[in-house]
C-alpha cells in the first residue's frame, strides 16, 4: 500500500462576470423560475464571454489561489487540468495555462472525466507526489459549458454554467490530506450523457448534434442515486471510518433533487452537504472545487475536518476521495 505524502496547501476559484438567471431563460425557452428551482435548485449561472475560454478561467482560478495563499507556483512541476470543454483538441488547456503562468519546468496534461474530473485530478496528483515522481502539482477543474449547451433544449440549457477552481498539492513527509479513494466507470451507460466528437459508433440510432451536450436526465439521475451512496460507503470503509465521522460531503453539483436523494439514501445529513449549483449551475469538473472554496470562504470548513468529495457523471464514471483538511 502506498502511503500518501501529499497535502493540499491552497485553493482558488473564478467565475465569469456574466449571469444567466432563470428569468433570462424564460425569454429563451418554454420554462419558468419556479419550475427550474423546483426540479434543479438552480437560480442562476455564470456565462463566459464570447472570447473567454476554459484556459482563461483556469488561469484566473490559479491567480486567485496565488493571491489568497501567497504561494509560489514557479516551481510547480506538473499541471493537470480537468475539463470536457478544452479550448482546442491540441494544445491542451494545461499547456496554455502553463504558458500564461510562465511556469518553465512543468509537465502539462488535460484529464477528461467530466463531472468526476476534479476528484480524479486530485487522485492523480496524490499518486504522482506520493510515488516520488513530482513535488508540486496544480490541479484545476474548469469549464465553459455554455459553449456546448443547446439553448433551444429546455431540459439541458437550464443546467449548465461556466467556472473553475484550482488546488495546489505539495509533497509533505509528515502531513497528508488524502485518506482513501474509490473510482469506477460504467462505459456501457455512456449514451446517457455525451457530447459528440469524431465517432458515432455507439450512437447509430440517435440524432446527434456535433457540438452540444446530450443528456438522458432520467437515466443519469437513476444511476447516480442508486450507485453514489454505495460508492460513498466504499470510500469511508477504505479509510477505516464511517459516514458519521465525516464533517462535510461535497458531491458534484448536478441537481439539488439528486443531491437530496443521495443524502437520503446514504443517511448523510443534507445540512452537512456543500454545493455550488444555486448560483453557478452545473459546471461539471468545476462544481466540486467551487463548492469546496465556497465552504472555506463561508467559514464552514475548518482545519482537521474530514471531507468526502464525490464526483459522478459523463463516462459514466465516479470518483470519491476522503480528505483531512489541513489548511
Amino acid at each position: 500500500m502506498v502511503v500518501s505524502k501529499a497535502q493540499i496547501t491552497a485553493i482558488g476559484s473564478y467565475v465569469p462576470k456574466n449571469k444567466l438567471t432563470n428569468m433570462d431563460l424564460e425569454s429563451m425557452v418554454e420554462t419558468n423560475d419556479e419550475w427550474i428551482v423546483q426540479r434543479t435548485g438552480i437560480k442562476e449561472r455564470r456565462i463566459a464571454n464570447k472570447d473567454e475560454y476554459t484556459s482563461d478561467i483556469a488561469y484566473q482560478a490559479v491567480l486567485n489561489l496565488k493571491e489568497r495563499y501567497k504561494k509560489s507556483i514557479e516551481d510547480v512541476d506538473m499541471i493537470i487540468v480537468c475539463t470536457l470543454t478544452p479550448d482546442f483538441k491540441t494544445p491542451s488547456v494545461a499547456s496554455l495555462v502553463q504558458a500564461k503562468l510562465g511556469i518553465l519546468h512543468a509537465g502539462a496534461i488535460d484529464l477528461n472525466a467530466a463531472c468526476a474530473g476534479f476528484a480524479y485530478g486530485l487522485h492523480m496528483a496524490n499518486a504522482l507526489i506520493s510515488s516520488g515522481l513530482h513535488k508540486k502539482v496544480l490541479v484545476i477543474g474548469a469549464e465553459t459549458l455554455s459553449k456546448v449547451t443547446d439553448y433551444t433544449d429546455r431540459n439541458t440549457c437550464i443546467l449548465f454554467g461556466d467556472g473553475g477552481g484550482a488546488a495546489l498539492v505539495e509533497f509533505d513527509e509528515n502531513h497528508s490530506s488524502f485518506i482513501s479513494s474509490h473510482l469506477i466507470s460504467e462505459g456501457e451507460k455512456a449514451k446517457s450523457l455525451y457530447c459528440f466528437n469524431l465517432s458515432d459508433q455507439i450512437f447509430k440510432d440517435e440524432i446527434l448534434d456535433s457540438k452540444k451536450i446530450v443528456q438522458n436526465g432520467r437515466e443519469v439521475y437513476k444511476w447516480a442515486v442508486s450507485t453514489v451512496p454505495k460508492g460513498m460507503k466504499h470510500v469511508v470503509e477504505k479509510g477505516a471510518t464511517s459516514l458519521e465521522q465525516v464533517d462535510w460531503f461535497i458531491p458534484h453539483s448536478a441537481n439539488l433533487r439528486m443531491i437530496d436523494s443521495i443524502c437520503e439514501k446514504s443517511g448523510f445529513p443534507l445540512e452537512q452537504t456543500l454545493y455550488s449549483l444555486v448560483d453557478y449551475g452545473n459546471t461539471s469538473s468545476a462544481t466540486i472545487p467551487l463548492s469546496l472554496d465556497k465552504g472555506i470562504k463561508e467559514g464552514k470548513i475548518k482545519s482537521g475536518d474530514r471531507i468526502l468529495l464525490y464526483g459522478f457523471g459523463g463516462g459514466l464514471t465516479q470518483a470519491g476521495l476522503l480528505l483531512e483538511w489541513t489548511l
